[in-house]
């Protein structure tokens, strides 16, 4: 199967997590992705984060995850000649992918005011923290602070009275989503200039992206003048069919039946409690409603009398909708997974094999495959070579460390 975008190259100047997530999207879709790195390589490389997994001292999850399938180059762009050897590998480039600051990019004249003046084809594609107008244009940020701080995720999941606000789910967990929607918006450029011949600026922030996913909210609060999405108080949720059960082993069922009349009295015969679907405290959503502590204790008891095994099979036999509040450990045996794909195990250069989630995107029903992540440099004989220089050249540029 050919991936949807062989033929197109990505040259990618970013660290970290975020862009480089919308790199390793473009890889495994096809595109060839050649990695600028600093001499001492993508700070990320060091973070060894993951002590307790198998070879975790020889590798870093992050960088492992984030930057399959592409190249490694290391070049010094504070240089003129490390600026100049980019120039030469973007000759031939699609897309020019970076998360540089403004001033950083504008002292290594990498900046998009340049590169559109030379490469007038080039796709421009870069990820900001906030945005990059404003007061605030040059700022910094992670998604930690930009994505699940700033833009209200944070907020939304803490209770009330919480000591500290909820930390993200996990490392990276903004960074993915807007290097998702990255290289959503890359591949929307790419299909632009090839029917119009013109070539795109893309910009995603980490805020920008947590908005989006927050949008619905802050509508609403915006209308009402609140700080926060209104959410029901534990014990009385608006709809008893549509809330978090905890089963007798300790495990929760999330259930998420919206239309909650047209399920709440076969739920009620097929659980054994067909005096709850004739009660009449309980006989539309208005009643429930009416009565809700009572309501959500009668189900809170239900779903407590039995364990997640054996509701598994009882919620089967209907059509309302629920699933298993899944730990992340658990999902590689997810059947769902398993027949779709969605892991796959990539061998690392110090020779472990470890888990790869594969991009959500599949074509012409299979999975993309994921390749592996470089050492550092790995690749920059290769590169250089490909851009026209000689072995001279790229011995005279080692020498002065302008190439590792």
């Amino acid at each position: 199967m050919g991936r949807p975008l062989e033929g197109i190259k990505v040259v990618e100047a970013s660290m970290w997590a975020f862009v480089p997530v919308a790199g390793a999207m473009l890889s495994d879709m096809g595109a060839e992705v050649i990695k600028v790195e600093p001499i001492s390589g993508d700070p990320i490389r060091g973070l060894r984060s993951v002590p307790g997994a198998t070879g975790a001292e020889k590798m870093e999850l992050s960088w492992e995850c984030y930057n399959r399938g592409k190249k490694s180059i290391t070049l010094d762009l504070k240089s003129a000649e490390g600026q100049a050897v980019l120039m030469r590998l973007l000759e031939d480039a699609d897309v020019f992918l970076t998360n540089f600051l403004p001033r950083a990019r504008l002292a290594m004249n990498i900046d998009e005011k340049s590169l559109r003046a030379r490469f007038p084809k080039l796709i421009y594609a870069f990820g900001s923290a906030v945005g990059h107008r404003g007061p605030e244009g040059d700022k910094g940020g992670y998604d930690a602070i930009s994505y699940w701080a700033r833009g209200g995720i944070a907020s939304a999941l803490t209770e009330p009275d919480a000591d500290y606000p909820v930390s993200p789910a996990g490392p990276a967990h903004g960074d993915t989503l807007s290097g998702s929607m990255l290289a959503g918006g890359i591949c929307a450029a790419i299909a632009k200039r090839a029917m119009t011949g013109e070539a795109s600026t893309v910009e995603v922030s980490l805020l920008n992206a947590a908005m989006w996913s927050m949008q619905r909210g802050i509508a609403q609060t915006m209308m009402d003048g609140t700080d926060n999405f209104p959410r029901p108080p534990r014990n009385r949720p608006n709809n008893v069919l549509s809330y978090n059960y905890r089963t007798s082993d300790g495990r929760f069922l999330s259930l998420c039946m919206l239309q909650q009349d047209k399920y709440w009295a076969k739920l009620m015969h097929l659980v054994g409690r067909s005096e709850l679907a004739d009660d009449p405290r309980y006989a539309d959503a208005k009643a429930r409603g009416q009565n809700i502590e009572s309501c959500l204790n009668e189900v809170t008891a239900i779903f407590a009398a039995k364990t997640l095994a054996e509701w598994r099979e009882i919620l089967r036999q209907q059509d309302g909708q629920w699933d298993v509040v899944q730990h992340i450990g658990e999902l590689h045996q997810d059947v769902q997974v398993q027949a779709n794909d969605y892991l796959q195990t990539v061998r690392t250069t110090v020779g472990i094999d470890i888990p790869i989630v594969s991009v959500p995107m599949q074509f012409d029903g299979q999975a993309l495959p994921a390749g592996q992540s470089p050492d550092v440099g790995a690749h920059s004989d290769e590169v250089l070579a490909a851009a026209g220089l000689s072995e001279d050249e790229i011995i005279d540029l080692k020498v002065k460390g302008v190439v590792f």
